[in-house]
């Protein structure tokens, strides 16, 4: 079974190209395990930035708090990847997050990882990058949000998480887990419930794809990435992804 780290190493090689020595050092760090229950928060927006998560498995949501208590979900993470890995050089998180479903995370202490990012180059490069491709998929999820008819904006939420894990080789070909209920989705889509339910339908009436208790299958993924207007170039993976 791949351990945490190894979970982190081949989320970063999607985009960089660690060398054994970086490889070695990485595996060196401390991480300890937690899991969470469904929709548990594991940061609060302002919380001090004394651990970075590592996703192990499951989905985690960062989000913000709307003036009505509501929340307006900015980003969704799985397996490998640092939801907060700005968190390395911002004393205060500005964003929370929480779990999708139940989750498990792994907490880095930030020092220690500071200290690694600070000694091995190719490490820091590599964070940095993840960063930048965390940051490319805010700037898409703005344009979803922005520009798009409520159809479109779904299935291209669904092609991004379908296509990115794939590539984090955690979904089946053709169906990929998403935990997600009906609020949720109206919460990551600026929809209401009953807006929710309808697009859902006129998604499922294309026989592109289907989304019931909380899996999506996909039956026809060129047909989906058309009507969600979906290119895969700003997640930055370098190799094919079979989908």
């Amino acid at each position: 079974m791949d351990t945490a780290l190894d979970i982190l190493l081949h989320k970063l090689n999607e985009h960089s190209r660690i060398g054994p020595e970086d490889d070695a050092a990485l595996r060196s760090i401390s991480v300890r395990a937690r899991h969470l229950k469904p929709d548990e928060d594991l940061f609060a927006e302002g919380s001090e930035s004394e651990t970075l998560a590592l996703v192990i498995d499951g989905l985690i949501a960062r989000y913000s708090t709307r003036s009505d208590g509501k929340r307006q979900y900015l980003s969704f993470h799985m397996a490998g990847d640092l939801p907060d890995a700005q968190a390395l050089f911002l004393s205060r998180r500005d964003f929370a997050l929480c779990s999708i479903g139940g989750a498990r995370v792994g907490l880095i202490a930030r020092e220690e990882f500071l200290e690694l990012v600070r000694s091995r180059p190719p490490i820091a490069l590599a964070v940095w990058q993840e960063t930048l491709v965390d940051a490319a998929i805010v700037r898409a999820t703005i344009a979803n949000l922005g520009t798009r008819p409520g159809r479109t904006r779904m299935a291209h939420l669904f092609c991004e998480l379908y296509y990115r894990a794939r590539s984090a080789g955690i979904a089946k070909q053709g169906s990929c887990l998403l935990p997600f209920h009906q609020g949720q989705l109206g919460d990551a889509l600026a929809m209401s419930l009953v807006t929710v339910n309808r697009t859902l339908q006129a998604l499922r009436r294309t026989g592109a794809v289907q989304f019931r208790n909380g899996e999506m299958t996909v039956y026809d993924w060129p047909q989906l990435a058309g009507i969600g207007n979906f290119d895969p170039g700003y997640l930055h993976i370098r190799r094919p992804v079979r989908l």
